[in-house]
């Protein structure tokens, strides 16, 4: 019976609120009095546990994954039901949705960069002052998250992102108009702090609507718009400073955003499967505030990173996108002098090759995720949210560090000419979509019922390395040399390597023994 009524918490709907029926096993249902009654204890127990996350495996959604597979899918679980709410091609358009609107705000942090030296006449400052605007743009992506994770777990997950949308464009006209620096600054930091919303709450609505074992394919898809973007953005900046001003890159981005947003209004329905709201419900008005500063207070997301597999998951993204923005921004200032570019469009084009890597890992990288789960399945006879990490390891840990390595020193010697350096970038930008959907769906996998704040928690400490990696690279390649620079940075994608590889074999043990005290100090 107890484990009933774990099934029946974690069913609750996001809508209705009438108890669900739970047959018991002789056939015949609960009596309704006693549904009323586990109802009534649901959110005195929400409240004992919103300090400290339970992040056993068995609530990374409504099943138990020791349970045995059944029904007519080999992979299906019990309580997958909750994913049926939509039809397939409703997913489609949904995530297609989502995945255009994730290509805003990164696409936003790179395609200004073909046009730093205009920016730079214009405003009347200095290469360096530039590259601090785009460090702090990174930085408000970074801090988003831990503001509205939690508003779209107590909230729900339309409105956050609808809020998002129409902020954004109107954001983007700002930077687009701004007459001084210091209102470029502050437009260009808003607009990161609206648009990363797409990508914190619109992945939390790919776990809320996609079974454990299909994530990793939608989720391929969704983190497309979110690494074309920066590798397409500087080709399309190129394009647009070479025949006209600077500023039409962000009055095209204000455009884009504002098609978004009708989008988001009409296409995209709320998903989430039990909002905290509907816990206030009949509260008195001060307990209502009490329980809704501990649901949207930021530290909901940083105390996550207790849990040491969290951690090294925000870690492990974190090295990626260092690599991903480190290679990308100073490609101007190094590919320039080394191949004798004179213009933004020629130097432009050198990002196309991630792009086109971004995009065909698209097709691969997240089904390859799920094939490794689904693997592992049939190995274990159940399912465990950690065995996801195994698919990434590889691509991680040897093919992007060579990738970089051959990059650097190509371009440090001068050997190999132009094809070198576009080969090993289209390389890379395929292994990365072999990397980002199982280290991310991991997060969904292990944590449903917290989803939208852990997979906030890893955006924050991933867009503080690609603050970090945007402000430091040029100054380092200027001291060190691009070389040793890619060294480095393929050195950290090597030790993120191992640290997944540990958390692949013991994460479910770190999970159980944290949760252990946590029950024992309750």
């Amino acid at each position: 019976m107890a484990e009933e009524k774990h099934v029946h918490h974690m069913l609750e709907p996001a809508e209705d609120p009438l108890p669900v029926p739970i047959l018991r096993d002789d056939g015949t249902r609960e009596p309704e009095e006693t549904l009323e009654k586990q109802a009534a204890g649901y959110a005195a127990e929400e409240d004992l546990e919103n300090q400290r996350p339970d992040l056993h495996h068995v609530r990374s959604h409504v099943s138990t994954h020791d349970s045995p597979v059944i029904h007519q899918n080999e992979h299906h679980e019990h309580g997958d039901e909750i994913y049926d709410r939509f039809s397939p091609r409703r997913k489609i358009a949904m995530v297609c949705v989502l995945s255009f609107c994730s290509f805003l705000a990164p696409i936003s942090s790179t395609s200004i960069l073909a046009a730093a030296p205009e920016v730079v006449a214009s405003f009347d400052t200095t290469g360096a002052i530039f590259n601090i605007s785009n460090a702090m743009y990174m930085i408000f992506m970074g801090l988003s998250p831990l503001f509205w994770g939690p508003i779209a777990q107590t909230y729900g997950r339309k409105w956050p992102l609808v809020i998002a949308a129409v902020t954004f464009t109107a954001f983007s006209a700002g930077s687009a108009a701004a007459p001084t620096l210091p209102a470029y600054f502050v437009f260009r930091m808003l607009t990161a702090f609206q648009g990363t919303t797409f990508l914190s709450v619109g992945a939390t609505v790919i776990g809320d609507i996609y079974r454990p074992v299909e994530r990793g394919t939608a989720y391929g898809w969704f983190l497309s718009g979110t690494l074309i973007g920066p590798a397409l953005g500087p080709f399309v900046g190129g394009i647009i400073v070479t025949y006209t001003s600077w500023r039409d890159i962000f009055w095209l981005q204000t455009a884009l955003a504002a098609a978004s947003s009708i989008a988001v209004v009409f296409l995209v329905p709320e998903t989430i499967h039990h909002a905290r709201k509907a816990d206030l419900a009949g509260l008195p008005r001060k307990e209502q505030a009490r329980k809704l500063w501990s649901w949207i207070n930021p530290w909901r997301v940083i105390v996550l990173f207790r849990y040491p597999n969290l951690l090294i998951a925000g870690v492990a993204s974190s090295s990626l996108v260092w690599n991903m923005y480190s290679l990308l921004t100073p490609i101007r200032y190094v590919l320039n002098p080394r191949f004798g570019l004179t213009t933004p469009l020629q130097s432009g084009l050198f990002y196309v090759a991630p792009g086109c890597g971004y995009l065909v890992g698209t097709f691969f990288g997240g089904r390859w995720a799920d094939h490794v789960v689904k693997k592992y399945i049939k190995k274990r006879g159940h399912r465990v949210p950690e065995d996801r990490l195994r698919s990434c390891i590889v691509a991680m840990g040897v093919v992007l560090p060579a990738c970089m390595i051959i990059y650097g020193w190509s371009i440090e010697k001068e050997v190999g000419g132009i094809p070198l350096p576009v080969i090993v970038m289209f390389i890379q930008g395929v292994a990365q979509l072999f990397c980002f959907p199982s280290l991310n769906t991991y997060c969904l996998d292990v944590s449903q019922k917290r989803s939208s704040e852990v997979v906030a928690g890893n955006y924050v400490i991933r867009y503080v390395f690609a603050a970090a990696g945007s402000a430091a690279c040029l100054p380092v390649i200027e001291r060190i040399g691009v070389g040793w620079f890619s060294t480095i940075s393929a050195a950290f994608l090597v030790a993120a390597a191992v640290a997944t590889w540990f958390t692949a074999e013991y994460g479910g043990a770190w999970r159980e023994a944290i949760d252990k005290g946590k029950s024992e100090e309750q």
